[in-house]
């Protein structure tokens, strides 16, 4: 396995194993895939990476500005994504080491994360990437017309900050 740079020509694996987590219900509040300009802007530019197995991409991880205000610009929240058939093989604590390291190096000190309590496999490779929990947000949105929540987790740099 190989983690590298996200590229434009990326966005079709990294749309489908979106996809496949939106379709999981316990993944993102999102309902569908935003085309590939949504995604790119709404994405910092040097923290998007993916995981490639034999040229194939099978997991992704990015950073998302929290806010557009100039204090928060060492703020950002994290996203990963791994294929199902590749769950559990150690691939997303790798992305998120490999995205830890990329933000810091961006210059980004508080790295967070909103996760359905129901997604034990995402908390755990989080605390194990040293964030920690904040809280629950309790009913923080409608998912199928259901109020779902979300653990708020937070990682602080050691050396941004």
């Amino acid at each position: 396995m190989e983690i590298r740079n996200l590229l434009s020509s990326d966005w079709n694996l990294v749309k489908s194993i979106y996809e496949m987590g939106i379709v999981t219900g316990n993944a993102t509040f999102q309902t569908n895939a935003p085309s590939w300009a949504e995604w790119d802007s709404a994405h910092l530019p040097n923290g998007r990476i993916v995981a490639e197995e034999h040229g194939i991409v099978i997991g992704w991880a990015a950073l998302t500005p929290v806010s557009s205000r100039c204090v928060y610009a060492g703020v950002a929240e994290v996203s990963v994504y791994i294929h199902p058939e590749k769950s559990g093989m150690g691939i997303g604590l790798s992305l998120l080491v490999e995205l830890v390291r990329l933000s810091e190096a961006e210059g980004i000190w508080t790295l967070q994360a909103g996760i359905f309590p129901e997604n034990l496999a995402s908390l755990r490779i989080h605390e194990k990437a040293g964030f920690r929990i904040l809280g629950v947000r309790e009913k923080i949105g409608k998912q199928n017309g259901v109020w779902r929540d979300t653990v708020l987790l937070e990682r602080r740099s050691k050396i941004i900050g």
